[in-house]
């Protein structure tokens, strides 16, 4: 079983259990109360939505991961020939949900907000994307099989989260939402956004590695 069949399995097994929709109308309630008033000028509106959807990501990442119960992960494994294609399905599945939510969060700022040119928009989907996958990252290490509890999940996720996005200077998220605010440019996010796929890259390994030796 390749990624992409895990990957469709588990977007239709998350899906019908609906644990995804939590974060995702968390994100849409951050947009509705950030963008149903007078925002301002874009971009630097977008600093808060890509802010916020940090820790929705780590969330979403956490929920599809652990959509499964410990037997049924066990048979996917199995199916799958390892648990390289389900830990790589697991992270297309919540990239998909975070390019979604990048898409509806610039979506609406272009609609709503002053000033949303086209450099003003490739900065806010750069900046949306580090962000998203950074904490697509964060929910990689704090899901199964590395934590075996979800409230313990949530609890280390939030931690995390609350102790890196505050930092302007630490990248991806603190240094993308910094720049994202000041308007640097494009450019400015594509360090930022190459260490979020680093993190995702090295957080899917650490998985990898936990599931194999269990």
């Amino acid at each position: 079983m390749t990624s992409f069949a895990v990957a469709r399995y588990l977007l239709s097994d998350v899906w019908r259990a609906q644990r995804v929709l939590i974060p995702i109308v968390a994100q849409l309630a951050v947009l509705a109360v950030l963008f149903g008033g007078d925002p301002g000028a874009l971009p630097a509106p977008w600093a808060a939505s890509s802010l916020a959807l940090y820790p929705v990501a780590t969330w979403l990442a956490v929920a599809v991961a652990n959509t499964e119960d410990p037997v049924q992960r066990s048979v996917t494994v199995a199916a799958a020939g390892g648990p390289g294609p389900v830990v790589r399905g697991t992270v297309l599945v919540a990239f998909a949900g975070v390019v979604l939510l990048t898409a509806l969060s610039v979506g609406a700022g272009s609609v709503v907000a002053p000033g949303a040119s086209a450099a003003h928009v490739v900065e806010g989907v750069l900046a949306h994307l580090a962000a998203g996958v950074t904490g697509t990252a964060v929910g990689l290490l704090v899901a199964r099989p590395l934590v075996a509890r979800i409230g313990w999940s949530l609890l280390i996720g939030l931690i995390v989260v609350l102790c890196t996005a505050v930092q302007p200077w630490l990248p991806p998220v603190g240094a993308a939402v910094a720049a994202l605010a000041d308007d640097r440019g494009p450019s400015a996010f594509l360090v930022p956004l190459a260490v979020a796929f680093l993190l995702v890259g090295a957080a899917s390994g650490v998985a990898i590695g936990v599931a194999r030796r269990r």
